[in-house]
């Protein structure tokens, strides 16, 4: 044949600037939203070794990370409190004074509104037991007992300054129950992101050293079967939906990237995806052996959640990922 092949899709990836013109997908840092690990009484921060790079902060290392961030455009920063005590009910969740609450507090005094300021809503860092909610006489969580702590939490976080609150618990009932108390508080417009569609997955292990955890058991009883189509997903997102949730998550990312798809598809509202501890620490495991190249895997590793149909993302890179981002 004549010429052939006369088609040759290689035209369109024969320079970089003809791939930046062709790109479907892109990655900007306001997309990027990053956790932290806020410590209470620490006096330097505190490395944590399943997670390389990562760190719990003190206050002030957390001011410095939130101003950081700032100016890097960054989206948002997630906040998860460390404890210095525990109890069965996870009181210390509720204290203006306690750790998350001053954290948040902390950060929206650097960051104003030009960063938003997100808290994780569970109970799990603040419990002798781990769970992310109280226990019933057989040891079991109980759903509803759990439902009316988090309400509370809610109105504190908000108190305290929270921009968007995070109920991640996997309670039935948990948005419309914060839903209802953050506006019969007055908090209007504070912001819910539903941890929607959340798996017992296997990957979370680097994040329970990362606050703490005293887990005792597993969350099979709460959270997603890790087996389960995306029906399971899509009807959990549709109930958070309808109790009111703004932005809904899907969370592992990289082991779930068919469910993201198939919520960007379903649902109007923004979809955020969390790239978790587990596949932060794969990352950098191989990277640390010089089995993979560190940059291009984490920029790959995010342009693959966002073209499954992630608006945004929570990732432990967040802050270099601009970095690297700004350089291309």
């Amino acid at each position: 044949m004549t010429g052939f092949p006369g088609v040759r899709p290689r035209r369109l990836r024969s320079s970089a600037a003809v791939r930046r013109l062709v790109s479907d997908t892109t990655i900007e840092p306001r997309q990027l939203i990053l956790p932290m690990f806020v410590r209470e009484d620490a006096r330097e921060p505190i490395a944590i070794s399943s997670m390389p790079g990562v760190y719990q902060h003190t206050r002030d290392t957390a001011r410095k990370a939130v101003a950081e961030a700032v100016q890097l455009g960054l989206g948002g920063v997630m906040l998860y409190g460390v404890p210095s005590s525990k109890d069965e009910v996870g009181s210390g969740s509720l204290d203006p004074n306690g750790i998350l609450n001053v954290a948040i507090r902390d950060a929206v005094s650097e960051a104003g509104d030009d960063l938003l300021v997100m808290s994780d809503l569970c109970l799990d860092e603040f419990t002798t037991h781990g769970h992310c909610g109280v226990l019933d006489s057989a040891g079991r969580v109980d759903n509803d007992a759990t439902l009316a702590i988090y309400a509370e939490m809610g109105v504190a976080q908000a108190a305290a300054g929270a921009h968007v609150v995070g109920p991640s618990g996997m309670m039935d009932g948990q948005v419309g129950v914060v839903r209802s108390a953050l506006d019969a508080a007055g908090y209007v417009d504070t912001v819910i992101l539903a941890y929607a569609v959340k798996y017992a997955s296997a990957f979370y292990g680097p994040f329970r050293e990362a606050v703490g955890s005293s887990l005792q058991g597993d969350r099979k009883t709460y959270q997603q079967d890790p087996g389960n189509d995306a029906r399971d997903a899509l009807r959990e997102v549709d109930l958070d939906i309808a109790e009111g949730a703004d932005i809904v998550m899907v969370k592992p990312a990289l082991a779930y990237l068919d469910i993201i798809r198939q919520v960007r598809d379903h649902v109007k509202v923004p979809v955020a995806a969390y790239n978790i501890s587990g596949e932060y620490a794969m990352v950098e495991a191989a990277a640390a052996n010089g089995w993979i190249d560190r940059e291009r895997s984490i920029l790959e590793t995010l342009n693959s959640i966002r073209r499954a149909g992630a608006d945004t993302i929570l990732t432990y890179w967040a802050s270099e990922a601009a970095e690297l981002l700004s350089r291309r």
